[in-house]
């Protein structure tokens, strides 16, 4: 499809480049032409031919947004009862994690994953990077995730957390499916698909475990997806294990790599920042899931100056990514006490080093609002009440553009949603059928609070 949006004001994040009454024409997937002068209209629509036309007046134009660490299966915990007590974080991981990962079958990794997509759609955001666990439903869940994913048309990734939690078994079954998804998105030669390697984190891996996928991964040339240091247990757990951190320890594994998203890293020592530095690890900071479980905070100020790549995630938490950028705000303001610290930081991660992280993995040049990126755009209604500028463009998208609905969201050069209204509802009647299976999964929950 051709699409043309006319008169609109744009920001492009990672070039900065912002510019008021434009026209974008799309082709192919990428951004073909942008120009100010109307009588081009006329020249494009005789060479080409528009197909659709988008009126962009009292709108501003943004890449689309990236979740850079997110967990689709997440979903079924809204409004779970029979939740045992929970007093610190380990407590939360068994009385609600992994007893409701242990809960889910097929349909409930599909409906899960049509739910957070379908809703990522509506909030502006069009690249997921997703981290999966369903133990006694292992088997081509990463496929099942995959196939609701292409029939979406957002960007994603996806992995399966390999852990110990479940015994032999199940851990084996969780190498293997990352393995064999791996060849699958290789199959699809796709810029819209990217495998990792999932891992959950260190204090849940032996030895043994880290040293198989070790020889496994030898030669694949993938990156690994693994919750790091989110609370102390995982610092002591690998000292006890013998090692200086965790980070040291799964750098001595090789899971450290320029393609690896180490998520958290609340609580690591400016030892692991070197690390994570020489080896090009990247971060993500996920501050409403930490505040929720009580954690801590992540130094990324720190983390940032000192040359890692820091990126923002939800965890799980939503897929709004502007309301997770409002908190990370707030937060670096009561972790630094200073109302004045990290704003320059905070949106960073979002507007720079998510698509960093983004173009490194799927191998594509989002972020950028220009002649032959991808065209992965989001049309949101703003009217601004003071001067928008391209000096004060920030300050407006944390505090007024954040605020407002995304009117429509474009994924390489395909509308997913105009005028607010989802495009494939075909897709999404499907959601219907989600509370049937939830009841089920919620059946197994109370099984396992026994």
């Amino acid at each position: 499809m051709n699409i043309l949006i006319t008169d609109v004001t744009f920001f492009s994040f990672l070039d900065e480049k912002f510019e008021k009454d434009v026209n974008i024409f799309i082709k192919d997937g990428k951004i073909a032409e942008i120009f100010s002068k109307t009588k081009e209209i006329d020249i494009i629509e005789k060479k080409y031919g528009i197909d659709f036309w988008i009126d962009g007046q009292n709108k501003i134009l943004l890449p689309g947004l990236v979740n850079a660490h997110m967990h689709f299966y997440g979903a079924y915990a809204t409004g779970i009862s029979d939740v045992k007590q929970s007093n610190n974080f380990k407590e939360v991981l068994e009385n609600l994690w992994w007893k409701l990962d242990k809960s889910l079958n097929e349909d409930a990794i599909k409906y899960s994953t049509l739910h957070y997509i379908e809703n990522a759609i509506k909030h502006g955001t069009t690249t997921i990077i997703d981290h999966h666990a369903s133990p006694k439903a292992v088997k081509n869940s990463l496929k099942t995730i995959a196939e609701i994913a292409f029939q979406s048309g957002i960007r994603f990734s996806t992995c399966y957390e390999v852990s110990d939690r479940d015994g032999n078994e199940i851990t084996e079954e969780g190498i293997q499916e990352n393995i064999e998804f791996i060849k699958y998105s290789e199959k699809q030669n796709s810029q819209k698909i990217v495998p990792l390697f999932g891992l959950h984190a260190s204090f849940t891996l032996s030895d043994d475990t880290l040293r198989k996928i070790q020889n496994i991964t030898k030669g694949l040339n993938i990156g690994f997806h693994i919750h790091v240091a989110e609370d102390k247990i995982d610092e002591e757990d690998a000292k006890k294990r013998g090692y200086k951190s965790a980070i040291d320890r799964l750098n001595k594994f090789g899971i450290t790599n320029d393609k690896s998203i180490f998520a958290h890293c609340v609580h690591i020592s400016d030892e692991e920042i070197k690390i994570l530095k020489e080896t090009g690890t990247m971060v993500v900071n996920n501050p409403q899931s930490n505040m929720n479980n009580a954690v801590g905070i992540a130094n990324i100020k720190k983390l940032q100056d000192n040359g890692v790549l820091v990126g923002l995630g939800s965890d799980g938490m939503t897929v709004n990514m502007f309301e997770e950028l409002r908190t990370a705000l707030w937060q670096q303001h009561i972790f630094n006490g200073n109302p004045n610290c990290c704003f320059i930081e905070v949106c960073n991660m979002l507007f720079k080093n998510n698509y960093l992280i983004a173009n490194r993995l799927f191998k594509t040049k989002l972020g950028y609002i220009k002649k032959g990126c991808e065209a992965d755009l989001i049309l949101m209604n703003y009217i601004p009440h003071t001067p928008l500028t391209e000096k004060n463009i920030l300050g407006h998208l944390v505090f007024g553009i954040s605020q407002e609905l995304v009117d429509t969201t474009i994924v390489d050069g395909k509308i997913l949603m105009y005028e607010k209204q989802i495009v494939n509802k075909n897709l999404y009647e499907k959601k219907k059928e989600s509370v049937e299976v939830a009841k089920d999964v919620w059946k197994n929950f109370k099984k396992f609070n026994l």
